[in-house]
């Protein structure tokens, strides 16, 4: 579990690519700037206490897109999810 905290616009988690599934809790209501490999970029619309799933092999730069500080908890599933 990390809570990753952006002072101002433009703050980042830095480039990195998920190994495990991962949920994330945002903090705030916003927008967190998605930096893709290909050079693209997506808005992602946060809503406080509002949980979002991703599975493992994202990789991407998280971005601070607000003009205040923002924060989110990521819980990385350390274990695969058991087979049906």
């Amino acid at each position: 579990m990390t809570e990753w905290r952006f002072a101002k616009r433009g703050d980042n988690t830095g480039w990195h690519r998920h190994e495990f599934d991962y949920v994330v809790v945002p903090l705030f209501d916003g927008i967190l700037e998605i930096a893709h490999p290909d050079g693209s970029r997506t808005e992602a619309v946060m809503q406080h206490g509002v949980p979002y799933f991703r599975q493992a092999g994202v990789e991407h730069d998280v971005i601070n897109g607000n003009d205040f500080a923002c924060a989110f908890v990521e819980t990385e599933l350390l274990e695969k999810a058991p087979s049906t």
